[in-house]
């Protein structure tokens, strides 16, 4: 399931972002990726260490831990940072998979890859091509957003992002091991959280039958988490 994320970042976060980002140091993508990815991986990167990425990245965090969405359609346990990369004259990162499982040396951690996203920092309109196109069930489904918004995906899907032809496309990638980790089990409870969400507007704070969905959905939080 794909789940669009609007303006988790607003006008002016965007305009910040992109002004010290235009100015950064951006190195070659291709050593980061896997040993097939790297043949058809060429864009540019941000080191994780660099300090506007590490900022940024920071930022970004903190706006998904308050996003209501975010939390409802991944409920991450944990987030692999922030990493900026950028596309032009022709870059392109050819049909590859995530990695399911990535090691996070600094922080001790091996994440599983259930969810990746893509926040997008550039305005559809700057750039020719760049789509990010995500093979599902029913076929592949081609996403550019407006700057400031972010899409979540099954990091299991086959995915790639075409040539950037004209202009440049700036975004900021991450991947999130779920607490749940059965794709089926999260797009349901997702689901029968915005239903509850919905359902509660202008009832009473005990309505009983609000109160027995949320029942319903923590029982079934309780029986599929893996924490």
């Amino acid at each position: 399931m794909l789940i669009v994320i609007e303006q988790v970042l607003d006008a002016d976060e965007v305009r910040v972002f992109n002004d010290l980002l235009s100015a950064a140091a951006w190195v070659d993508g291709a050593p980061t990726a896997g040993s097939r990815s790297v043949a058809v991986k060429q864009n540019l990167q941000l080191d994780r260490a660099d300090p506007v990425s590490v900022e940024l990245g920071q930022i970004i965090l903190r706006k998904l831990g308050q996003h209501p969405v975010f939390v409802s359609a991944s409920m991450a346990e944990k987030i692999w940072p922030p990493v900026f990369n950028c596309y032009r004259d022709g870059g392109h990162y050819g049909t590859h998979v995530d990695s399911a499982l990535m090691r996070l040396p600094e922080a001790g951690l091996t994440i599983r890859s259930d969810l990746s996203a893509t926040l997008f920092l550039s305005e559809p309109e700057g750039y020719a091509g760049g789509e990010l196109v995500i093979e599902e069930q029913y076929g592949a489904q081609a996403v550019k957003l407006a700057a400031g918004d972010m899409v979540l995906y099954p990091s299991s899907s086959l995915h790639q992002v075409t040539p950037v032809t004209q202009g440049e496309r700036v975004c900021a990638i991450m991947w999130m091991q779920s607490a749940i980790a059965d794709a089926a089990a999260r797009s349901m409870l997702f689901e029968l959280d915005q239903s509850i969400q919905s359902l509660s507007a202008g009832r009473a704070k005990d309505d009983p039958d609000v109160d027995r969905l949320i029942h319903v959905y923590h029982n079934l939080v309780r029986r599929w988490a893996r924490v």
